[in-house]
């Protein structure tokens, strides 16, 4: 599979993604919300949240691009916000990439299993680039 790119807005993602499908003449993007996402009964969603885009991916000639918007009270510096997502159908090379990738470098999360993929997680790497590494079995919601 390929390396995607992934874009973080402060609030405005949901503009800039229909920007850009306009721009590059795409799909209408999916776009799914904060509060779309199952319910965590441990974590209650800041109304602040519930309209921010959590995942949104439109294709352009061939490469995915996703967005989000970053969660209230999390870092956001313009220009520092773009990511790379590593996505495989390859359980073990999944594990393997950000085992690698977090040698020397700075977990954001941990691989873990998520409502979108039974092993996900992220890491800045030793030279400062931000990934997000994600298993995909094909039964991804988005």
């Amino acid at each position: 599979m390929a390396v995607d790119v992934y874009f973080n807005f402060n609030g405005n993602c949901r503009e800039a993604v229909e920007f850009y499908a306009k721009v590059f003449n795409t799909e209408p993007p999916q776009i799914m919300t904060f509060s779309e996402a199952p319910p965590n009964p441990d974590f209650a969603l800041p109304e602040a949240a519930k309209d921010l885009v959590m995942h949104a991916r439109i294709n352009i000639n061939g490469s995915n691009v996703m967005f989000s918007d970053v969660f209230p009270g999390m870092p956001f510096v313009q220009g520092n916000n773009i990511s790379l997502a590593f996505v495989s159908t390859d359980l073990e090379q999944v594990k393997s990439v950000f085992h690698q990738l977090k040698e020397g470098g700075t977990v954001g999360m941990e691989l873990q299993e998520t409502f979108w993929s039974k092993c996900y997680g992220s890491v800045k790497d030793k030279f400062g680039i931000d990934w997000q590494v994600n298993y995909d079995n094909g039964e991804s919601p988005m």
